[in-house]
């Protein structure tokens, strides 16, 4: 039987329990072919084609995903980074249009602006949720309302200061009996 330590890397044991080096060939995984699919993946959002960036088959790339977890979350990550490009895209192409030459049948060239309706109703309904709700309160990005915690600091600071009048005048002998308008 093998050993029965830890196994090298570049090493795999077979179904004997024998440990055996695998060869490294162009078709094992390195960090760099990852960075290059994950960099193509966030600049497309097109597994074949950030595939075809790594030098990686799309197989090898949905195996590495279905076993990798790190490999995983970087996938996720890179979507979010390319959807949100995508977004940025197709707004600035809402809001400023596109430009559109004409040539007419006397050889003139005129330019025009053209925006797409399709587009702009796309990102609206994409947005609908969150421009439906009134931003009454500005929040942070965790959503809590800043007012609200200010109010709760404040209080809490008035009775904290409330306890330690208490405190210091219990410990000279003294009771006072203050009590603020907070109580």
């Amino acid at each position: 039987m093998g050993s029965k330590g830890a196994v090298p890397r570049g090493t795999e044991l077979d179904a004997g329990c024998r440990v055996r080096a695998r060869k490294k060939t162009s078709r094992s995984w390195t960090k760099s072919k990852e960075v290059k699919f994950l960099s193509a993946l966030a600049d497309s959002c097109n597994v074949k084609f950030a595939a075809r960036k790594a030098s990686v088959s799309t197989s090898a790339i949905y195996e590495r995903r279905k076993n990798n977890a790190s490999f995983r979350a970087g996938w996720k990550t890179a979507l979010r980074e390319g959807y949100a490009k995508l977004e940025l895209i197709l707004l600035e192409r809402a809001l400023v249009g596109t430009e559109k030459v004409i040539e007419r049948r006397d050889g003139s060239i005129e330019r025009m602006r053209e925006y797409s309706n399709s587009l702009a109703v796309a990102l609206l309904r994409l947005h609908r949720d969150e421009v439906a709700e009134p931003d009454i309160e500005p929040t942070s990005p965790q959503g809590v309302n800043e007012r609200e915690v200010d109010e709760i600091r404040q209080r809490i600071a008035r009775k904290l200061e409330r306890l330690n009048r208490q405190l210091t005048g219990k410990s000279r002998g003294g009771a006072d009996g203050e009590q603020g308008a907070d109580s």
